[in-house]
């Protein structure tokens, strides 16, 4: 016999639990969260202890939405009584004259213009100045936003469980879904531990949404990319504290992105888009050693307190459309299902996104502006579309 529900979501990160947290609180009744793995698992991309939250966006599309995503997060602090959000502030960097520069700074602060977020433009000195940990040229110039910060991945992965749990959620981990059949009246979801049927599905499934899409006539060209973070003992501790230290990227032909001290007694430093490219039978949980090394030359020439042994290293995978924008949207011919893609720049929004694909799963539609992020755009329906993972605007 085959277990009914109201709506059935698909995956356990930080989209999906924060979908059925919110379809809870809207008043759902009978909410499942279907889960291949253990709850808190270390497969996906949800967890370690920090993501960049912040307002500086390439493009207004995103800028638009960061507001509403604070203030979502806030919601789930004060019902919680937990400190997700920590404001550090946000420093982004590049060498004056570059196209990093001319191009991607520039339209961070023309995104910020459009949505109304204040921000100070920096010289060297001044960076140098307020932050002596950085040792740059004075041909660097930055773009400084105050309510950049952290936000603690895992532990809102927990407080969203947490709180859908308490408002009548239920979960199942460690159950593959095999199949979706999808009719106008409900969806089945087959997993391997029975069927279940739903009024609507939302699917945040992450790097394995190129092994259920099929199922339902859809092949999108999403990239899988294999990310790497690296921590670091810094030689000075002091130094890299949230009081003294901004989260950062630094814009250069090779994006780098780091944080201060935070959930481990390390900094923490990547770059983005390694260019390792793999599908999920291909990825490795084993950190690279070269890639290790990069990231510690990269440190010890442009942040030298900031160098010293290396404390862990762990990777990630990214899943990426085309254009490497979100999927918020329903399904092409598929009414009663929602998707959420996050393109491995999610996190920092999965509160809002939440409530997007709740929206999306109980009316069809969503106040919030995600025109950008439609399902049927070229990125995802052109065979011709050619790929463009970096965020430029």
């Amino acid at each position: 016999m085959e277990e009914s529900y109201s709506h059935i979501v698909v995956g356990a990160g930080a989209l999906g639990t924060a979908t059925a947290y919110r379809l809870a609180r809207g008043g759902a009744r009978r909410v499942l969260v279907i889960e291949q793995f253990a709850l808190g698992h270390g497969f996906g991309a949800s967890e370690d202890h920090s993501r960049i939250i912040r307002h500086t966006y390439h493009a207004a599309k995103y800028a638009t939405l960061t507001q509403a995503a604070y203030d979502a997060w806030a919601e789930v602090e004060e019902e919680s009584g937990v400190r997700l959000v920590h404001k550090t502030g946000g420093l982004d960097l590049a060498v004056s004259g570059t196209e990093a520069a001319e191009v991607e700074l520039r339209n961070y602060r023309a995104a910020m213009d459009v949505s109304g977020v204040g921000y100070e433009v920096l010289d060297a000195v001044e960076i140098r100045k307020r932050w002596p940990q950085w040792r740059i040229g004075d041909d660097v110039e930055g773009l400084y936003q105050a309510d950049g910060g952290i936000l603690d991945i895992r532990k809102a992965n927990a407080v969203h469980t947490a709180l859908a749990r308490a408002l009548g959620v239920e979960f199942l981990p460690e159950t593959a879904v095999t199949d979706l059949i999808s009719t106008d009246s409900h969806v089945t979801v087959v997993t391997d531990r029975g069927r279940f049927t739903a009024e609507s599905v939302v699917l945040a499934v992450a790097s394995w949404t190129p092994n259920l899409l099929p199922r339902l006539g859809i092949r999108w060209p999403i990239s899988l990319s294999q990310e790497q973070v690296c921590y670091f003992v810094p030689s000075v501790l002091r130094d890299f504290t949230m009081e003294r230290f901004p989260v950062w990227i630094w814009h250069a032909e090779q994006v780098w992105y780091g944080f201060p001290m935070y959930g481990e007694t390390a900094i923490k430093v990547a770059r983005d888009l390694s260019g390792r490219f793999v599908t999920w039978d291909t990825r490795s949980y084993v950190p690279d050693p070269a890639e290790t090394a990069r990231v510690a030359e990269f440190i010890a020439e442009l942040m030298p307190t900031g160098a010293g042994p290396e404390l862990l290293s762990k990777t990630c995978v990214y899943d990426m459309p085309p254009d490497r924008d979100f999927v918020l949207d329903v399904l092409p011919g598929h009414p009663r299902i929602a998707i959420g893609i996050g393109s491995g720049h999610a996190g920092k929004f999965a509160a809002l996104i939440g409530q997007i694909l709740a929206d999306l799963a109980t009316t069809g539609s969503t106040p919030y502006p995600i025109d950008a992020f439609r399902a049927d755009r070229p990125a995802l329906t052109d065979p011709g579309f050619e790929p463009a993972f970096r965020l430029v605007g």
